[in-house]
């Protein structure tokens, strides 16, 4: 954490598996760590911040002293003389170098801390070039100069010039929880002949055995984590939530720094919040009344309203389906759908053939296949055994649904376009959303009136009413302010309850304000003795209230802490808006807030928090799928111990490693191209 150097801001999303009655956590814990080191750069109080370059998130080992640990080490044994191996030169210094030419050295030296140089030593050659020589075995290896940012460290596989098998079969563990492999795979004939090929001291290892490694990797990382959230404040955390009689809620030590919990729509969960929200109420004030506590899945309830659309045309989505499938099917078919194309003289050169569980599939497949409503009834004509082609009518229902859908498709992809979105992206597209049911409500057509009132029962059931997480989150993204609430309010509500829900939000805001601003005080006055050792008698046997700085720093202190006229929100506010040059979607909001920091002392530290909270409880891959989570047939046969450490096990080591996870079953659409040149 440092002495006020480094401040470091915790995004968390963090998937749990919790019981409903008391919610014990069960399964999977996903955590994302994002550091803003504060000493690098120091923004221009004066001026709003410019957005500063984003640096993608990368799974690092740093050393105590802040230095990276990134140096690679290849096995030279059975290495090829014609490309020299390479070890990482990040912590090099001149042990072998003539000290005279040391100090004429401009450049700052710094010692060794990478754990590949206790089986190496830097050696000069004849040529002056410098590598890195094996003390066992003499082999010398080209230094690295490159920066492997990103890397996770990677040591040979030997112990004191020894192959260790223990190293190899904890390797062999991080590649199983990885990638998700049965334990059995380990035993197999063709993984043991090659690793004995490439390894001859490799030995077998059985399905316990490594069962066991997998366990004790599952168990380091867990350690490792529970240390991290020591340091962390608040955590968020999406959940997936079932019955169980087990009523335990302690896990991890994370159940007195709960901030908000994202849920989907499940009945049961209004009983699982109830119970958390009273639970940690109990020993410490929720963050506003807990009004912010509970936050529905936005991907959940924009797939609701989508699947309520669907269904009113599920018979004619079933005939486009099939339609497309019928040409796909035979290459005659197909030959006799492009030649009708060509003589239509059509521009489209293709159809989708969508995967059911898709909703965005099965509306690109739509509005692909609207385009050739000509061309399917004739090749009807031609072909006896089509019989399920749509109508006229089921032609018109297709075309008002696609109206529809666009903005949704367009609303989802936007607000899904990264990993973990944060919160402010979305109030701009949920207003999009609410106003087009509002004018479809009155279409001419009883159909769309029918499928819109169903869409829009659903909006009105849980975002009906002003959502101030929503909003709070807009007016913290500086290209917002409070202009994103009097832009959208107005169109999403009647006047006075428009007025009404400004009125609401503001309050909330400078509520949730006042909370980190009597926060941020409170650490001030607790911490005052303790910088007054630091930065004035530090390594003295002197007592702090006898010293001068004691008395000058008490003196600061009573002048300084008089509230100033302008709060940092009041300040934020009447500012006006950051107007983002260039594209607006690479706009990152808490990387403003970053650069923010310094102008914006107490703002700062609430934006962070609040733009973090993950507000969809589903990674964005699974925004538009309508199929649920499913264990596959190979865990369900294993306990809820194992099943617990293979998938947050396989989690931690994907992000170690910074392998993202493959859906080894996703469906994916069919791209049928037509025949024409």
């Amino acid at each position: 954490m440092g002495q006020g150097v480094i401040a470091i801001c915790y995004m968390f999303f963090v998937k749990l598996h919790l019981n409903t009655e008391f919610c014990k956590p069960k399964v999977s814990i996903l955590l994302a760590r994002k550091e803003l080191n504060m000493s690098s750069t120091t923004p221009d109080i004066s001026s709003i911040p410019v957005q500063p370059t984003i640096n993608s998130f990368t799974s690092r080992i740093v050393s105590d002293d802040g230095n990276d640990s990134m140096n690679e080490a290849l096995d030279a044994t059975n290495g090829n003389t014609d490309k020299t191996p390479v070890i990482d030169a990040n912590d090099r210094e001149c042990d072998n170098a003539d000290p005279e030419e040391c100090e004429k050295s401009n450049e700052k030296k710094r010692q060794k801390t990478s754990a590949v140089w206790l089986e190496f030593k830097e050696v000069t050659l004849s040529d002056g070039f410098k590598k890195g020589e094996c003390v066992h075995c003499k082999k010398k290896l080209a230094i690295n100069t490159i920066n492997t940012c990103g890397d996770v460290q990677i040591l040979p596989a030997f112990t004191d010039g020894k192959f260790d098998m223990a190293k190899m079969r904890e390797a062999a563990a991080h590649w199983i929880l990885m990638h998700e492999h049965p334990f059995s795979i380990i035993e197999e004939k063709d993984f043991n002949m090659m690793q004995k090929r490439g390894m001859p001291e490799w030995e077998k290892v059985s399905r316990n055995t490594i069962k066991k490694n997998c366990m004790q990797v599952y168990e380091a990382e867990k350690k490792k984590l529970k240390a991290l959230l020591k340091t962390v404040n608040k955590i968020s955390l999406t959940t997936d939530l079932w019955k169980s009689s087990n009523q335990k809620i302690e896990y991890m030590g994370i159940e007195n720094k709960v901030f908000t919990l994202s849920v989907d729509n499940a009945s049961s969960n209004d009983v699982a919040i109830r119970i958390l929200k009273d639970t940690f109420s109990r020993n410490r004030m929720l963050l506003c009344g807990g009004k912010l506590f509970h936050v529905w899945c936005c991907a959940h309830i924009l797939n609701l309203m989508v699947q309520d659309g669907l269904s009113e045309i599920k018979n004619v989505i079933g005939d486009v389906h099939e339609s497309v499938n019928f040409i796909n099917q035979n290459e005659a078919r197909l030959n006799s759908f492009s030649d009708i194309v060509q003589q239509l003289q059509l521009s489209n050169k293709k159809l989708i053939l969508d995967c059911k569980t898709r909703w965005n599939l099965t509306f690109e497949m739509l509005s692909i296949a609207i385009k050739f409503k000509e061309v399917f009834s004739r090749l009807k004509e031609r072909e006896s055994h089509y019989e399920c082609c749509p109508s006229h009518e089921d032609w018109e229902k297709v075309e008002k649904v696609c109206e529809i859908l666009k903005v949704f498709n367009s609303a989802t992809k936007i607000i899904f376009g990264s990993d973990y979105p944060t919160s402010n992206l979305f109030l701009n597209e949920v207003y999009r959303v609410k106003v087009l049911l509002d004018k479809r409500m009155n279409d001419e057509n009883e159909f769309v009136q029918a499928m819109v009132r169903k869409m829009k029962s659903k909006f009105d059931k849980y975002w009906g009413e002003c959502n101030l997480l929503m909003s709070i989150a807009a007016i913290l993204d500086p290209r917002c302010k409070m202009r994103v609430i009097e832009f959208c309010f107005p169109r999403m509500y009647p006047d006075r309850e428009a007025k009404e829900n400004i009125a609401k939000v503001r309050y909330a805001l400078y509520e949730i304000y006042d909370e980190y601003a009597r926060e941020y005080q409170f650490g001030n006055e607790h911490s005052a003795e303790t910088q007054v050792h630091d930065n004035g008698i530090s390594g003295m046997n002197i007592e702090a209230s006898s010293s001068g700085w004691f008395e000058f720093a008490n003196y600061v202190k009573s002048v300084e802490t008089a509230q100033p006229q302008q709060s940092d929100l009041d300040v934020y506010l009447a500012e006006g808006c950051f107007i983002c040059e260039g594209d607006s979607t690479k706009f990152h909001a808490l990387e403003w807030w970053k650069a923010s920091t310094l102008k914006y002392r107490i703002l700062s530290k609430m934006a962070r928090d609040i733009l973090a909270i993950p507000i969809t409880t589903v990674a964005s891959e699974a925004t538009f799928s309508a199929g649920g989570g499913v264990i596959d047939t190979y865990r369900a046969s294993l306990s809820p111990d194992i099943v617990q450490a293979l998938l947050c096990g396989g989690d931690w080591c994907r992000n170690l490693h910074g392998v993202k996870k493959k859906n080894k079953k996703e469906k994916k659409s069919i791209e049928i191209a037509l025949k024409i040149p």
